[in-house]
């Protein structure tokens, strides 16, 4: 299991006195109100950064990190991912899990059979849907629903799903 998790990426500065435009990479943005810290990934390093402001615009956050307080001191972030420790992320559901856990997960069908990879997931307005490579169809869409995914097993890095009607040629 991964131990950070993205939580957005800054896309610019706001203003002059330090803050920045934030697009989040989570599926509530008002997540960005409990957040005292965050991690943000330089590529050659991470930085612990406080957090000390927090308002919204539009779908960004704008954020203002202690001990920034220059456009000059975050101008070089821009493009940068944020990302929290798994210990302050928000508690899951019952069958809800993070993206970022599921990634490259063996997908099996209910049979046993070994049917390919999960890609990537894509989020719509009705429920989820996996993209799996598989070797024999190529690229399959899953819907994420109870009738399609019968088990996932993070641990184990495990799915087990049912191939409806019409999802494979």
């Amino acid at each position: 299991m991964e131990e950070l998790l993205q939580v957005g990426v800054i896309t610019s500065t706001h203003g002059v006195r330090g803050e920045v435009k934030v697009f989040p990479t989570t599926d509530d943005k008002e997540r960005f109100w409990d957040l005292k810290k965050v991690i943000l990934d330089c590529g050659k390093e991470k930085i612990n950064l406080k957090i000390e402001g927090v308002k919204f615009f539009k779908k960004f956050a704008i954020l203002k990190f202690k001990g920034m307080d220059h456009i000059n001191d975050v101008e070089k972030y821009k493009r940068c991912p944020l990302f929290i420790e798994r210990e302050d992320a928000v508690s899951l559901e019952e069958n809800e899990y993070f993206i970022a856990d599921m990634l490259g997960m063996d997908v099996v069908t209910e049979d046993g059979v070994h049917f390919g990879t999960l890609k990537d997931v894509m989020e719509t307005g009705a429920n989820d849907v996996y993209v799996i490579e598989s070797r024999q169809y190529g690229e399959v869409l899953v819907p994420a629903v109870k009738e399609c995914i019968l088990d996932v097993d993070v641990a184990a890095r495990r799915m087990k799903i049912h191939l409806l009607k019409g999802l494979v040629p």
